[in-house]
């Protein structure tokens, strides 16, 4: 059995991925449910995945379901398509979208491929996080516990920022340095040919 690991960047900033890593057996459904729980979003709406190209231009559609829309070919249905066999490149992509109201857009692209399979994990499962989630219905998610975890982190307490900084124009008169006393000397110096 083949592992394939997937990187999802979210489209409006792609420092902020998740790579999920699913046996080439499991279903688009599998991956989507993995996407949606690794970047902690609801699966409440609809869901489409498009074949994409080196360039992200979307191709068929692996779809959740046939919605009352006009498509180009018939939709595929994501739990009756294997990852494998939508597997034409190394570094095969696809386009995910979620809440066709919302228009989350996702870039998925295989980065790597193992044979040996974990014995340990229970696939799909997510193998790295990198970025804070956006937040599905606004701004309740920067709000929560990872917030203060990152204030923590970083010392982010509004009165840290100030500690050992001073002012523009707190230089007193009185801490002029050798090097800066040498350099008026010489420009007084200078002035007197």
């Amino acid at each position: 059995m083949a592992v394939l690991k997937f990187r999802t960047y979210w489209e409006e900033d792609e420092s902020i991925y998740r790579d999920v890593a699913i046996i080439h057996t499991q279903t688009f459904f599998d991956l989507h449910n993995a996407i949606l729980k690794s970047f902690e979003f609801d699966n409440k709406h609809k869901a489409t995945f498009y074949r994409s190209n080196d360039t992200w231009k979307r191709g068929r559609e692996i779809s959740l379901e046939k919605y009352d829309k006009e498509y180009k070919a018939e939709p595929l249905i994501m739990a009756e398509v294997s990852i494998g066999s939508e597997i034409k490149d190394p570094n095969q992509k696809f386009i995910y979208e979620y809440d066709f109201n919302k228009n989350w857009h996702f870039m998925v692209e295989l980065i790597q491929v193992d044979k040996d399979v974990n014995k340990k994990l229970s696939y799909p499962v997510c193998v790295r996080v990198e970025g804070l989630s956006p937040s599905q219905y606004g701004t309740k998610g920067l709000v929560d516990k990872r917030l203060a975890e990152m204030e923590e982190k970083y010392d982010l307490q509004p009165d840290a920022l100030n500690e050992g900084y001073g002012q523009e124009g707190d230089e007193s008169d009185s801490e002029t340095t050798a090097e800066e006393e040498t350099s008026d000397d010489a420009e007084d110096s200078a002035g007197d040919f």
